[in-house]
């Protein structure tokens, strides 16, 4: 009889038989090791993704850069690409590094020594109509490091007019205080203070000039060492006007460091639980020292790196599989929203511009790929969701609600060969699922970066191509898919 069946029909049955002898959920393909099963439960015990949760930050300089000059006629693909990621009344963080070099040119007052930039009624004007525009709520960073009361608060008045108080989410008055003993204060030659500086100083300081700006609420302590970030429960007791708790983290940087560290710039060291996990962790007894004392707590600056130039690490696809991942570690712990710092020529930049024919051109780098997928991911009022049968060596997962009962599973494979995943549903889920991937030729490639098949056009800042994804349907072992090397995939069921 098997003679009968002939060549092809011999084939068919065995797969077939290979298909009888296989236990429930096994792969049938020899690369793809054994099938992974992921089991979502109830909701945990974090809040609900809040409004605003993923924000972006930019140097004052930068915002005019990329805005345009005009303050009528702003960049139309750099207001689509915050749009993206932030929805209605995103929150911007005005600040950085320029925070402590930038003044506004003040009567009677001689100009800091450590001054590089002066804030001009054009920048300011900008910086409004961005606002305006995006419906945005604005964190002002105010110069400390001048130690001068009568220049932060001239510079406060000049920002609130310019722009309207509606706008203003807070002042944020500094910038990393504890490196202000280290450093050089601009172009001045010398430190912005002496030696034996300190946590008390800064306390101190804090407090007498933050009590000559208008009466809105401040942020800080706009901290970015992990030494001082236990001080965190102590300055917001010290300072009643603060409401917005600040901290920065990046989890990279090449300065000062040998390639051995951890935090020394490599794809393999960005994608670390260290530089996840462990930088949310990082900044999690701060969330509660915030929320004990009803204060939100943003981390107000991240990104791949903080010093140093290494665009094989920055601008690759390892960058976006690693900006995904961050965002529901930070999340997870409590914080309640994460500005991504950006500005032009930063080897971290999430974008650049370019002007054409009086049109605006923007390449999006693919770390900017890994927020849209977090964004639609986690959308506010979501609730992360605890997942049984994780840890797998190199995949990441998160699991979400939406408050309209949407369930969102996020897959991220930083190993260098496929996995298949067998996902239960909790209660109530039912139906197929929509699977959709993001994606790059490799986990180094810096381009060809897509989110279900498209990419976010050059002239427009909208994900542009034909759209892919794929119907995953229900079986006995629940919603099963593949996920190739270094990409991530969502799942999205009802």
């Amino acid at each position: 009889m098997l003679r009968a069946i002939g060549a092809l029909g011999l084939a068919l049955l065995g797969a077939a038989l290979l298909a009888v002898a296989l236990p429930a959920g096994a792969s049938t393909r020899p690369d793809l090791p054994k099938t992974i099963t992921i089991t979502v439960g109830a909701p945990a015990s974090s809040q609900p993704i809040p409004a605003g949760f993923l924000g972006l930050s930019f140097e004052y300089w930068a915002v005019p850069d990329y805005a345009g000059p005009n303050p009528r006629r702003l960049n139309p693909v750099f207001l689509q690409l915050i749009r993206n990621l932030t929805g209605p009344a995103p929150v911007l963080r005005i600040g950085g590094d320029t925070t402590d070099d930038t003044w506004w040119p003040t009567a009677g007052a001689r100009k800091p020594a450590g001054i590089v930039y002066s804030l001009t009624r054009g920048w300011i004007a900008t910086i409004g109509a961005l606002a305006n525009k995006l419906g945005a709520r604005l964190i002002l960073g105010i110069d400390l490091e001048a130690d001068s009361s009568q220049v932060a608060a001239a510079e406060a008045r000049a920002l609130i007019a310019g722009i309207g108080r509606q706008r203003v989410e807070a002042l944020e008055l500094g910038n990393e205080p504890e490196l202000y003993n280290a450093f050089e204060w601009g172009f001045s030659g010398a430190p912005g203070r002496p030696a034996g500086w300190d946590f008390a100083g800064f306390d101190g300081d804090f407090a007498r000039i933050g009590a000559a700006l208008p009466h809105v609420p401040l942020a800080g302590p706009v901290v970015g060492q992990p030494n001082w970030f236990g001080y965190t429960g102590r300055f917001l007791s010290d300072q009643p006007r603060v409401r917005i708790a600040t901290l920065h983290r990046y989890p990279l940087q090449q300065c000062f460091l040998q390639p051995t560290q951890i935090k020394y710039p490599s794809i393999t060291h960005l994608l670390a639980p260290a530089n996840s996990r462990g930088l949310a962790d990082s900044v999690a007894k701060s969330v509660i020292a915030a929320h004990a004392r009803h204060d939100t707590l943003r981390i107000d600056e991240m990104n791949t790196l903080s010093c140093g130039v290494v665009p094989s690490v920055t601008d690759s696809f390892a960058s976006a599989l690693w900006s995904l991942d961050a965002l529901f570690e930070m999340a997870r712990v409590g914080v309640d929203g994460v500005n991504l710092h950006s500005y032009p020529g930063a080897s971290s930049q999430l974008f650049t511009f370019t002007r054409l024919h009086g049109g605006w051109r923007a390449v999006v780098e693919p770390a900017y790929y890994g927020l849209a997928l977090f964004a639609q991911a986690a959308p506010p009022g979501a609730r992360l969701l605890k997942l049984a049968g994780t840890g797998v060596p190199g995949i990441k997962l998160w699991a979400t609600r939406a408050p309209g009962g949407t369930l969102r599973v996020v897959v991220i494979n930083e190993g260098a060969r496929a996995r298949r995943l067998a996902v239960r549903a909790p209660a109530g889920a039912a139906g197929p699922g929509a699977l959709e991937r993001l994606e790059a030729p490799g986990i180094t490639a810096t381009g060809r970066v897509t989110l279900a098949g498209q990419h976010f056009g050059a002239a427009t800042g909208r994900l542009v191509g034909a759209r892919r994804t794929s119907t995953v349907a229900l079986s006995r072992d629940g919603y099963v898919f593949e996920v190739p090397a270094a990409s991530a995939a969502l799942l999205t069921v009802g």
